[in-house]
């Protein structure tokens, strides 16, 4: 049971509703095991002539005040355990996604997202099960088997009752036996569903990807595969489900007929009243649940203690990135941002991504990172994030080093618009604001919309603002995108923005308005990109190349270096633009 040291804390603050659920449902138990005695003496009466309306009415309020009393005891006792056990499961699921939010992003490198899902769901959901159902069926089972033992001897003797029993016990053995298959097959459903969920979720995020590629007939199968690998194992599931009722009904037939035959024989032979004969066939069909639970329980145990242990195995992932234990708050951050001599690389086999690298930005002053694909400029940026570590050197922010600050202190003062420009399955509104704590007024998410060059767009959507943009904005396109994540930044109002190749899909006129309202706004801001027209009004250009910082200045200085990289990209790229010009006036004339 040490999987289950994880729930300590939930268990003592329930353990009182633990105790007042199985108190009632031991009092519920011994209530139905009075039942049969007041059958008995009713039998009784009827068989030798001695029943009256006294009688009759004293047997009636008995079985009524025992009913009254089962029900309002299994109604709490249900509320307690079962309900116990479904605040546990909201608890260890919010648990286990604090937990997913606490860890690194290089976690999720490896991770997959269907596998977490399963955690989340089929794991928290099998552990919850054995607090409820589980505890439950170890008392019912136990003590409802001996109690019932106990009134059948008092009833008919031991003899009698040892015949009775005779067949029952095989029920418990055989519900053991075929347990032990079911837990291998749903283990291999539970792997399989996180498998299809995995198939699920990378083809609907992927769906465009796959409609422009013209592969849904491929993806299509490759779903199916999993999908049929998916019903096999539940129909297999399903067959040795199916043998729980035949095994129960041919044990329970037998012990019926053993008894029918051998208490018919003790009635006729005066060794047992009829009243008797009628208590424990009930006593027989009352022990039945138990018999069938003594051998549910292992199986379930067996199963809650696999997902808690795999819910441990990912509680034990500790997130690399430490605070220190007295990790310092910023009170007022200026934005400033200091690279003392970083060096970096992903894993100790890997090579570096980023060598000895140094810079500073003055508070209220721009820096541009410009460098081909792969070049380390997004890696900066993870550093300064603190979304890993470095390997040497140190990072400052607001004059702190980045280590002795608390990360909520360090990301709240940074507002940054990563590259892949992600939105979640919200309204526009919804979108913008989400980073803050409480609802933003529409008139500041217009703003905000306003200052990314955005607003003229979000006003042609079909609900304005209010507008779903469908899983991770799938229809806006790219440009749109990217300015809604520029308004969420700019309405975080943080001293410093960082917009990581932001404006990408973004024509140069957009462009050009966007980043004279971000100098204008006199934030810190570090812009990365690949484009010269984003970065040359920079008050400082960084130009990376394989992790190193090959050249620095503003636009001026390095354009003055012939034969340097910024220049030859300059050149490039404005070759590019007047080739573009020029094919779009040849199409323009061909039009007309």
């Amino acid at each position: 049971m040490k999987a289950y040291k994880t729930l300590m804390p939930f268990l003592k603050r329930n353990v009182h509703r633990y105790v007042i659920g199985i108190l009632l449902l031991m009092l519920v138990d011994g209530a139905n095991l009075l039942v049969p005695q007041v059958l008995r003496s009713f039998t009784d009466w009827a068989q030798t002539g001695e029943l009256t309306t006294d009688r009759i009415w004293v047997s009636v309020l008995w079985i009524m005040g025992l009913g009254s009393m089962i029900a309002l005891g299994r109604f709490i006792w249900r509320t307690q355990l079962f309900g116990t056990a479904k605040k546990l499961e909201y608890w260890l699921r919010d648990k286990l996604f604090r937990h997913y939010l606490s860890l690194d992003a290089d976690y999720y490198k490896h991770a997959k997202t269907g596998d977490l899902m399963a955690h989340a769901t089929n794991d928290v959901k099998a552990v919850s099960n054995t607090m409820g159902a589980g505890i439950m069926m170890i008392i019912d089972s136990i003590f409802m088997t001996l109690l019932t033992v106990v009134m059948m001897v008092i009833t008919v003797g031991m003899k009698i009752s040892m015949v009775a029993l005779l067949a029952l016990p095989f029920i418990s053995l055989a519900i053991g036996r075929i347990s032990k298959p079911v837990q291998r097959r749903s283990r291999m459903v539970q792997n399989t569903f996180s498998k299809l969920t995995t198939e699920v979720q990378e083809n609907l995020s992927g769906i465009r990807v796959i409609k422009a590629s013209g592969v849904e007939k491929i993806r299509s199968n490759s779903f199916a595969k999993v999908n049929e690998t998916y019903k096999k194992n539940n129909m297999d599931l399903v067959k040795l489900n199916g043998l729980f009722h035949p095994v129960i009904d041919l044990f329970s037939g037998i012990s019926f007929v053993v008894f029918i035959l051998y208490g018919s024989q003790q009635i006729l032979t005066g060794v047992i009243t009829l009243g008797d004969f009628v208590a424990v066939v009930h006593y027989l069909h009352m022990i039945l649940w138990p018999m069938v639970a003594l051998g549910m329980i292992a199986n379930m145990f067996q199963r809650g203690i696999a997902s808690m242990d795999r819910l441990n195995q990912i509680f034990a992932v500790e997130p690399q990135i430490k605070e220190d234990g007295e990790a310092l708050s910023l009170k007022k951050a200026d934005g400033s941002v200091s690279f003392r001599n970083v060096s970096f690389r992903y894993g100790k086999d890997l090579p570096l991504v980023l060598e000895n690298v140094s810079f500073d930005v003055e508070p209220g002053t721009s820096l541009a990172i410009l460098g081909r694909t792969g070049s380390g400029k997004s890696t900066v940026i993870d550093l300064l994030l603190r979304l890993y570590d470095v390997e040497a050197g140190e990072i400052l922010f607001s004059g702190v080093p980045i280590k002795k600050l608390s990360l909520k202190a360090l990301r709240s003062a940074i507002a940054a618009v990563p590259q892949d420009s992600f939105l979640f399955s919200k309204s526009v509104a919804e979108n913008i604001s989400f980073s803050l704590k409480d609802a933003a007024q529409r008139q500041v998410i217009v703003e905000a919309a306003k200052f990314a060059k955005v607003h003229e767009d979000i006003l042609t959507m079909p609900e304005g603002y209010d507008t779903l943009v469908g899983e991770r904005g799938v229809t806006l396109s790219g440009g749109q995108k990217q300015r809604i994540c520029i308004a969420r930044a700019y309405l975080r109002q943080a001293p410093l923005l960082i917009l990581d190749d932001s404006l990408s899909a973004v024509d140069t006129e957009t462009e050009d308005a966007i980043l004279q309202h971000l100098r204008e706004l006199g934030q810190s801001l570090i812009l990365i990109s690949q484009r010269i027209s984003a970065v040359k009004n920079a008050d400082q250009i960084l130009v990376m190349d394989e992790g190193k910082i090959i050249q620095r200045g503003t636009h001026e200085t390095l354009m003055d270096q012939v034969g340097g990289l910024y220049r030859t990209l300059n050149d490039h790229q404005l070759l590019e633009s007047k080739l573009d010009i020029k094919l779009r006036t040849k199409e323009d004339q061909n039009h007309d």
